[in-house]
């Protein structure tokens, strides 16, 4: 660890010795927290260390290249609020404006405080230090203090004055981490040393990387951030282009203008997910760090770095992201997913599922002997897979690269073939899918799937004649019992576990679900019956035993439902999981 005082820090951020990654985001920081900086610099309080870590070939401002440099990945904000506070520099707010953050001081009292109105005017306070600290004639600045303030005492005065300037020559400590270390090896240093335990990703690792690349750098990353920030956020799109004049004058910004108009949610990704699909895409590697290592011009095989290298990355880099953010290849993913049922964003558990099909879509784009019917049939049935799997889950980053691997040795077809032998065998559908129906939880991929199948299939809402699963659920459609919870609470089962399990959930209509109430099936069953002789509706308007046969086939509802009551239910949840996995069965097999 090394000492190295406030105006020395400020200078090598100034130069480019010292990166810090962050200063193009929004400052999270209010004043309230960079006056209490002041304070505890002014009083001599600990302020915490800061973490850089050195970066091999970074481009310095004047296109120089850095043989090392320092990028700050633990203290972004307390070196932005010195800037702000010390030298005066502004700082970027919510709207990616460039605004000051002042801090008025008042020697008498040894006060700070953020500058107002009041303070401005008052002639005892100093209303922006930062003119002290940058002042031309110290004592030129405190005579005029004096001259404004009669009354005041001059030593106390001077002291006081005395002890603003040492905030200059504070020292701070900071531990630099050699960039020998791999990623995994410095995120486990940062949590030790972090006293909140913070973990620093690998995302934030490839984020702070990219950066350091001079202007490219600098705009790639805000390509992504920006990305991001209006998939969520298109109102955001004026905010950019009228405070970012840097990035508003690169081809970057045309072409992500398109999200300025785009409301759809499904896929909105965060800036960890659109680097793992630019590692896939780009550099057919799985982990986040592995993107460091090639943006540092590590090679792969012989572990040293060629910085010969590091350009060929950030082209590879530059054009996997062009990929992502491309208006075309986007909206044709969306569709594509929507295709296979998953029409709402709460329909999809797994953002890597999304990310890694992504990744596939893109990358047989390139592909042209692959027909684009057969690459959409290929990432559906790779989506749904993965949901159904779990493939995405646990150390996915490493099954993520064999995939991408075995993809291009095998042709994605073949593999595709291959894993759905190894994964999707006759025991899956038959044992393990009705098993894993065994659940509570609506959010449950396999649930979720089985909702998707009723989406491609048309399928109506359960004992509607004409309202679809697909319109129920984008409209914010209800979820009910099929056996009323309160009928099986007052009947032998009083645990959630019992009366909540996924096989007794269908898509409703709330007329529908008012109607049942709490009747056992064989009595609500007995009025559907009774409209289907009689022609006057009362629950539903289903008026022909054919298309009530129909109804309960696409809900996969057992067709003797009439003869469910408490003694039966838990044989009926046996038959509806079988079922359920067989409209999932026929719906992924058709896709």
């Amino acid at each position: 660890m090394t000492q190295s005082p406030v105006t020395q820090l400020l200078a090598d951020v100034k130069s480019d010795k010292i990166a810090i990654p962050e200063l193009q985001r929004p400052f999270v920081w209010d004043s309230v927290k960079v006056r209490d900086l002041m304070d505890s610099l002014y009083k001599g309080y600990p302020v915490g260390y800061l973490i850089t870590w050195q970066s091999v070939g970074a481009k310095l401002k004047g296109g120089q290249i850095a043989a090392h440099q320092q990028i700050l990945i633990d203290g972004q904000q307390r070196i932005t609020a010195l800037r702000a506070a010390v030298a005066g520099l502004k700082v970027i707010n919510k709207r990616y404006k460039p605004v000051r953050i002042t801090i008025s001081f008042n020697p008498i009292t040894e006060e700070f405080a953020t500058l107002t109105p009041v303070i401005e005017r008052s002639p005892q306070w100093i209303a922006d230090i930062s003119e002290y600290f940058n002042s031309s004639s110290p004592l030129t600045f405190a005579r005029e203090y004096l001259e404004r303030n009669p009354g005041a005492d001059p030593k106390t005065f001077e002291d006081s004055l005395a002890r603003l300037g040492s905030i200059q020559h504070a020292q701070i400590g900071i531990i630099s981490l050699d960039d020998g270390l791999d990623v995994e090896t410095i995120s486990e240093i940062f949590i030790r040393i972090n006293s909140k335990g913070v973990p620093l990703s690998s995302a934030d690792f490839a984020m702070s990387k990219i950066a350091t690349y001079g202007d490219r750098g600098r705009n790639l990353r805000k390509l992504i951030d920006y990305f991001c920030q209006l998939s969520v956020a298109p109102h955001a799109y004026s905010d950019i282009q009228e405070n970012d004049r840097e990035f508003e004058a690169t081809p970057y910004l045309k072409a992500i203008s398109w999200l300025k108009d785009e409301a759809e949610d499904l896929y909105d990704p965060e800036y960890s997910d659109v680097i793992r699909v630019a590692g896939l895409v780009g550099f057919s590697r799985g982990k986040a760090s592995s993107i460091v290592s090639e943006l540092s011009g590590r090679d792969p095989e012989t572990k040293k770095v060629d910085e010969q290298r590091i350009p060929v990355a950030y082209d590879k880099l530059e054009r996997a992201l062009l990929q992502i953010v491309s208006n075309y290849h986007f909206d044709n993913f969306l569709m594509l997913i929507k295709s296979a049922g998953f029409i709402t964003q709460g329909m999809v558990n797994s953002r890597n599922a999304m990310n890694f099909a992504y990744a596939l879509y893109l990358r047989l784009r390139e592909d042209a002997d692959i027909s684009e019917g057969e690459r959409k049939r290929i990432v559906k049935r790779w989506f749904v897979m993965s949901m159904l799997t779990g493939r995405n889950s646990g150390g996915f980053e490493s099954t993520w690269e064999q995939d991408i691997r075995r993809i291009g040795e095998l042709g994605a077809a073949n593999y595709v073939k291959q894993v759905e032998e190894a994964e999707l065998s006759d025991a899956f559908w038959d044992f393990a899918l009705p098993a894993a129906l065994e659940t509570t939880s609506t959010t449950s991929p396999f649930f979720q799937t089985f909702l998707a199948a009723q989406v491609t299939n048309n399928a109506r809402g359960f004992l509607s004649k004409g309202i679809t699963v697909a319109a129920m659920h984008q409209q914010s459609g209800d979820i009910h019992h099929i056996v009323p919870k309160d009928y099986l609470q007052k009947n032998g089962y009083p645990d959630r576990g019992d009366y909540n399990q996924v096989a007794n959930f269908v898509l409703t209509e709330t007329s529908i679900n008012i109607s049942i109430s709490n009747k056992s099936p064989s009595t609500y069953m007995r009025q559907v019956d009774t409209q289907i002789k009689s022609g006057v509706l009362n629950l539903g308007e289903i008026t022909d035993a054919d298309d009530l046969a129909r109804n309960l086939v696409e809900n996969a509802v057992p067709v003797r439902l009439s003869t469910v009551d408490a003694s039966s239910y838990k044989g009926f949840l046996v038959e509806r999981r079988k079922l359920m996995a067989a409209t999932i069965r026929d719906y992924y097999q058709a896709l």
